[in-house]
């Protein structure tokens, strides 16, 4: 089943969290969205605030901004079978 535009987002935020930089973001969704879409949603998080860049290629969530959304079940699931 595909996940929606907001899925994706919160995917890639809970990956931020443990991996901030974003080759490593790219490669660990690499399973579940094409390259393209992490890049997409990273663009759309950082025009949005929820991310902010802190270097060349370190991202981080603004958790002073935005909280963290909360995964359901269904991302959880997806978060565990990655490598993270």
């Amino acid at each position: 089943m595909p996940l929606t535009a907001e899925e994706q987002m919160i995917l890639i935020q809970h990956v931020i969290k443990r991996h901030p930089s974003e080759q490593a973001i790219v490669e660990k969704l690499g399973p579940v969205m094409p390259e393209k879409e992490v890049q997409r949603g990273i663009d759309s998080l950082i025009g949005t605030q929820r991310v902010r860049r802190i270097g060349p290629d370190i991202l981080q969530n603004n958790e002073s901004h935005t909280e963290l959304p909360v995964l359901s079940e269904s991302l959880a699931g997806i978060i565990d079978g990655l490598d993270l």
